[in-house]
């Protein structure tokens, strides 16, 4: 049974496994990963964790056996970058796909969510990505709009927590 735990250095080979199995680039939503971030070296995967870790916002991992399965982030305000990129953000590595891990942990973000006293969160996803289309609104998300973001289009929705 997967859980969501608070980012931790004890688990930077898996947290490496999981990341090698995306490939290169930042597309593993939900873990908070920016361009600067240097992950391979301890040293570098410390300072990326205490980063997040100290973050206002609410980042956890999703993770099964001593397995990282992906990540999900909760942010708590409404700012320019939430805007675009939504309260919250998720990814799930390519192996663990298909066994409803994405929609266990939105909804377990989204009872973190309400514990904050949110009402309404935006979630986003690309316009071609129909598996996080569906866990969203498998999840109460009724869809808004198509949005612009500088990644490309997006499908933006809101979730309504109670």
């Amino acid at each position: 049974m997967p859980q969501l735990i608070q980012p931790t250095t004890a688990l930077h080979a898996p947290w490496l496994d999981a990341h090698l199995e995306w490939g290169p680039g930042l597309h593993e939503d939900g873990f908070g990963l920016a361009l600067t971030d240097e992950v391979t070296s301890p040293d570098g995967f410390a300072a990326w964790v205490a980063r997040i870790t100290g973050d206002s916002d609410t980042y956890r991992w999703i993770v099964e056996d001593d397995r990282v399965l992906g990540g999900i982030a909760l942010r708590h305000e409404f700012t320019e970058y939430v805007r675009w990129a939504g309260h919250i953000g998720f990814g799930v590595r390519p192996s663990a796909r298909r066994r409803g891990v994405a929609s266990w942990a939105l909804g377990a973000i989204l009872d973190e969510a309400k514990t904050l006293g949110m009402e309404r969160v935006l979630v986003v996803c690309a316009t071609n990505n129909v598996a996080s289309a569906s866990t969203i609104e498998r999840l109460g998300g009724e869809f808004e709009t198509i949005g612009e973001t500088r990644f490309g289009p997006v499908r933006r929705y809101w979730i309504t927590i109670g």
